[in-house]
């Protein structure tokens, strides 16, 4: 083989290996990239949130019969006053807070599958107190969802109060509770974003 045969063969292996070499480089570039895009969309996913609302509720609840809670009266006050004032059958009374009451909730047999298994849920399977907190205005602000699941929630909650009257007057209040939710990200990299939901939950 002649020298320059040679030199011309040896050229292009070398143009070949770098070409390998510089694909493989930008392949890896770009696997690099992707991962690191998909764990920012993985720290993004796995912020929680944090609920708050500009008005709240107050709700009053009757035992009616042992066992059996009726709303009596709704009023719209200050978030930091909302919860409920239960009276008991045999008379005493107690008065429970948001997160009281939450608590009651979603760890109350008959009303964790709401939040735990929401599928599954088949509405009110008691006349208890955890049933009245959940379908009254007090469950937007312990977790019950702002937009409906289920066809027949609305005879669920007007179910739960007193009379007619008592649930047409408590209506208006639902729906600016509702209304006056704020969401904030928590746990996750400050931004633009989360930074003016912060602004407005504490507004």
């Amino acid at each position: 083989m002649t020298p320059l045969r040679k030199n011309i063969i040896l050229r292009r292996v070398k143009d070949i290996t770098l070409g390998t070499t510089l694909s493989i480089a930008l392949l890896n570039g770009s696997v690099l990239l992707q991962s690191c895009g998909s764990n920012q969309n993985e720290e993004r996913n796995q912020q929680t949130e944090t609920t708050g609302f500009k008005k709240g509720v107050k709700t009053y609840v009757t035992e009616t019969s042992p066992g059996n809670f009726k709303i009596t009266d709704e009023v719209q006050v200050d978030p930091t006053k909302a919860g409920a004032i239960v009276t008991y059958h045999d008379g005493h009374r107690d008065t429970l807070s948001v997160e009281a009451a939450q608590r009651l909730v979603q760890t109350d047999p008959s009303t964790s599958s709401y939040f735990n298994q929401p599928n599954s849920y088949v509405g009110p399977q008691s006349n208890g107190l955890a049933n009245a907190l959940l379908w009254g205005g007090l469950g937007y602000m312990i977790g019950r969802s702002m937009t409906p699941r289920y066809p027949n929630e609305q005879r669920y909650s007007s179910g739960f109060y007193a009379n007619q009257s008592v649930y047409q007057r408590a209506r208006p209040i639902h729906e600016n509770v509702n209304s006056s939710r704020i969401t904030r990200p928590t746990g996750g990299r400050s931004g633009f974003f989360s930074g003016s939901r912060s602004r407005g939950f504490s507004s």
